[in-house]
C-alpha cells in the first residue's frame, strides 16, 4: 500500500490548536518538527550528550511543521479535501497566529516506511570471538565466534557506532567465564547480552528508557539470554536512591558504560562501590577531547588505566580498580 506523506506548517504557539484540528479530521498519529522545541530538549538533556549529529542540528533551524500519513485511496483521498477545506477558517476561529499553514504531500511506500532504516546495519565483527548481526541478515561464524542476533528498534546500541564498537572489543578482552557484570545505560542490551554469550554468569543492566529496557529483553530473547540471568532495570541511579541500592546489593566483577562524560563523572562513586577489588571498568561514549577529564575524575575515585583506545574522535578505556599496574 502507498501512504500519503503530509506536511502542514505551522508556528510553535499553533502546534495545540493544529494537533487538536487533525486530531478532530480522523488523523490518529502526528509527528513535530519545531526548533523552539527541540532547543529546549537540548538544554534540558545536556548532561547526556557531547556531541549531535549535523543532520539533527538542522531541526535546530527548521521551520514548525506537524507531518502526518494518510493512505493512498479515496477514504485518504476524502480526508484530505476535508482537511485542506477547513484549513482557512482554522486560522479565523483562533486569535493565535498558525502561520501559513502550507501543506504539501508526497508518497511512500509502506514497505519502504517499515524497511528501509535496516540498509543501515550489517554483520560487524568485533573479533574472533564475537560477530553483530542483524536479525534478518545471514551470517555464517568462523570457530568459536559467538553471534550476538540483533534487532535494534529505537534504542541506541547496534554495534556500528564507534563508541559500541570500543566497548565491545574491550568487552571480548575481559576475564568474563563466570563473572557478574552491570552495565550502566543499556540501550539495546548489546554489551549485557554480549557478556552473557562471552561467558559472564550474570548481567543487571539499567537504563533511564523503559523503551530501552523493553528492547534490551527482546533481544535477549533472540538470543536465548532472556532468563534469570539477566536482569534490567528501568530508572534513573543518579536520582532513584533505592535503585542504587538495589544494584548496589552486590558488587560486580565489571562494570561496563557506553554513555557520555558527564554522566560517566557523576557515576563515578557508583563505579567505585559497585565493582569488587581489582574488577574492570569499561566505559565509552567519550568524546576525545573530554577523555582527560573524565580519566582525571575516575583517577579520583581509586580507578588505574589499563588501555585506552580511540576511533574517529570517541575514546573509550579500561580501567582497573584498586590497584597500580606499571607499564
Amino acid at each position: 500500500m502507498e501512504w500519503a506523506e503530509i506536511s502542514l506548517k505551522t508556528t510553535t504557539e499553533g502546534l495545540e490548536i493544529v494537533t487538536g484540528f487533525l486530531m478532530a479530521q480522523g488523523v490518529s498519529s502526528v509527528m513535530i518538527e519545531d526548533a523552539a522545541d527541540f532547543n529546549r530538549f537540548l538544554k534540558d538533556t545536556e548532561i547526556h550528550w557531547d556531541y549531535v549529529d549535523e543532520e539533527l542540528m538542522g531541526l535546530a533551524s527548521c521551520d514548525t511543521t506537524v507531518k502526518f500519513y494518510l493512505p493512498d485511496n479515496p477514504q485518504g483521498f476524502e480526508t484530505l479535501n476535508q482537511i485542506k477545506a477547513a484549513l482557512p477558517g482554522l486560522q479565523q476561529m483562533n486569535s493565535i497566529s498558525l502561520g501559513s499553514l502550507a501543506l504539501t504531500v508526497s508518497y511512500r511506500e509502506e514497505e519502504e516506511w517499515e524497511t528501509a532504516w535496516k540498509k543501515y546495519y550489517h554483520p560487524i565483527v568485533i573479533g574472533p570471538k564475537l560477530a553483530v548481526v542483524p536479525e534478518w541478515e545471514d551470517f555464517t561464524p568462523i570457530p568459536g565466534q559467538q553471534v550476538l542476533r540483533l534487532d535494534p528498534g529505537m534504542a541506541f546500541g547496534t554495534g556500528g557506532h564507534h563508541t559500541t564498537r570500543l566497548c565491545l572489543g574491550f568487552l571480548c578482552s575481559c576475564p568474563l567465564e563466570g563473572a557478574a557484570l552491570l552495565d550502566m545505560g543499556c540501550g539495546s542490551g548489546i554489551l549485557s547480552i554480549a557478556a552473557r554469550l562471552l561467558g559472564a554468569e550474570t548481567a543487571t543492566g539499567v537504563d533511564i528508557d523503559q523503551l530501552a529496557v523493553k528492547i534490551s529483553h527482546e533481544n535477549a530473547a533472540l538470543n536465548g539470554v532472556d532468563d534469570e540471568r539477566l536482569t534490567l532495570y528501568c530508572g534513573n541511579v543518579l536520582g532513584d536512591e533505592a535503585l542504587a541500592d538495589k544494584l548496589g546489593e552486590r558488587q560486580y566483577d565489571v562494570i561496563t558504560a557506553n554513555i557520555v562524560a558527564d554522566v560517566i563523572i557523576a557515576m563515578a562513586p557508583l563505579f567505585a562501590r559497585y565493582l569488587k577489588q581489582t574488577g574492570q571498568l569499561l566505559v565509552s561514549g567519550i568524546i576525545s577531547e573530554r577523555a582527560e577529564e573524565v580519566l582525571s575524575v575516575l583517577r579520583e575515585n581509586g580507578f588505574t588505566l589499563l588501555e585506552m583506545k580511540e576511533e574517529s574522535d570517541w575514546a573509550a578505556a579500561v580501567l582497573v580498580k584498586g590497584i597500580r599496574v606499571a607499564f
